[in-house]
């Protein structure tokens, strides 16, 4: 709206006349001098027209600029409150990490249904699904022993074999600083550099994950529901021994025998020690 000639009252310079409006100010004519004001706050505060309808659209328009100016500071408010949500997750982080303990069963078995069989590889991650009851039902399962020493092997069920034998499909290490115990959305991202797939003919030359079980068990653990087990980390070790060991291809298990190395390690395991052990060639970090 046009404001120029407009009379006002102000509240320490009485009347005036509008004279010249601009997006952020105007500038008022008084009896003795010419005064510039901040447009339109100063019509909020010190400032009233005379024209009816002028006032009223100016109020809408103030009006409108503190609704804004609420929004915004709302929207600051709702940041300040996320950083300091971070950074308590990021101090919460950090001391878990320091004050890691190492679970003799931290490694994690999953069940790949056949859609999951190929995403896994893919995204290089894995979902652990949700909880079934109680409390938390519906909510994703966090798979609190998983740590920076948690490996996760990929496993599926093949109902053609005797048994019904779980055959291992690969493995990776979790993602760098993964803490299951913060996991929210249930998703166990990879490492950057430790993943192994093996070829459909590795998977089935590799002993089942049935075999290891029965091999280091005293009793054979039961699997009716769930997408996946927790199971030893010597276990583990052994797996990727013999993953190693089954690599022809030099590349391949080189890599296999630095994802062997980095995982005994993280779990203070001697890899000389593990009994299919053959004085593999390991390339140093």
């Amino acid at each position: 709206m046009n404001l120029i000639n407009k009379k006002v009252t102000h509240k320490f310079f009485g009347m005036g006349s509008i004279v010249k409006q601009t997006e952020s100010s105007v500038e008022i004519n008084f009896a003795t001098e010419n005064k510039l004001f901040v447009f339109p706050d100063v019509f909020g505060k010190h400032l009233e027209l005379h024209d009816q309808g002028a006032a009223i659209f100016m109020k809408e328009i103030i009006q409108k600029k503190e609704a804004e100016q609420e929004k915004k500071e709302k929207q600051k408010e709702e940041e300040r409150q996320l950083q300091r949500m971070k950074q308590e997750l990021r101090l919460e982080h950090e001391r878990l990490m320091n004050q890691f303990k190492l679970h003799p069963e931290s490694q994690l078995v999953f069940w790949c249904d056949a859609e999951e069989k190929t995403s896994s590889f893919s995204e290089w991650r894995v979902f652990s699904g949700v909880v079934k009851s109680g409390n938390d039902k519906g909510k994703p399962n966090k798979p609190i022993r998983l740590h920076q020493n948690s490996a996760v092997l990929l496993t599926e069920k093949n109902s053609n074999m005797p048994g019904a034998e779980r055959r291992i499909l690969g493995v990776y290490m979790v993602k760098e600083e993964f803490i299951g115990k913060l996991c929210e959305d249930g998703y166990i991202p990879a490492h950057s550099k430790y993943q192994l797939q093996l070829t459909e003919q590795e998977s089935y030359a590799l002993p089942s994950w049935d075999t290891y079980l029965n091999k280091n068990a005293s009793k054979k653990t039961s699997w009716n529901t769930g997408k996946y087990r927790y199971f030893h980390n010597s276990w583990m070790a052994q797996i990727l021994l013999d993953i190693a060991l089954l690599k022809s291809n030099p590349k391949e298990r080189e890599q296999a025998n630095q994802f062997l190395k980095h995982f005994c390690k993280m779990n203070r395991i001697i890899v000389q020690e593990l009994p299919n052990y053959q004085g593999l060639s390991r390339a140093e970090n």
